[in-house]
């Protein structure tokens, strides 16, 4: 049971966030989640090993995954080679070009702003990062 205090203090933050953080908030993580993640690890540990960022993500679309990659900022000298963006990239190359509107991404980290925007325009539907499997919800444009 969770103390009365730290429940209201939970609904306080809830009811501070914007709508659309609440909602991504009280929708439940995927039972698969804990596997998409390991193997956005196992792309972080791909780029560690070429000498690069600690960086890794991939895309799923329904249970499976589209897109997969690990950071390449320094191996190819690209400072727009941010993991998020790289699986991005490979799941619309995947997709033949086609839509991946709705899909996860989830990532090793927190997507820099960069790679949120980047994952706003490519119509990605939730972000999920970290061990913790923190539910950042749908990407938000800055503009």
């Amino acid at each position: 049971m969770i103390p009365r205090r730290a429940a209201m203090a939970g609904a306080i933050l809830l009811a501070a966030r914007p709508a659309a953080a609440r909602d991504a908030i009280e929708q439940p993580v995927p039972a698969d989640a804990q596997g998409f993640m390991a193997r956005a690890f196992e792309m972080r540990r791909r780029a560690i090993a070429a000498g690069d960022q600690g960086y890794g993500a991939v895309v799923v679309i329904d249970g499976r995954i589209v897109g997969q990659a690990p950071s390449a900022v320094i191996s190819r000298g690209d400072i727009a080679a941010h993991a998020e963006r790289e699986a991005i990239a490979d799941a619309r190359r995947r997709a033949g070009g086609g839509s991946i509107r709705g899909a996860t991404l989830y990532s090793s980290s927190r997507p820099c702003a960069l790679c949120e925007e980047a994952a706003y325009a490519a119509g990605i539907g939730r972000m999920i990062h970290g061990e913790g499997l923190t539910d950042a919800g749908p990407p938000r444009s800055p503009r």
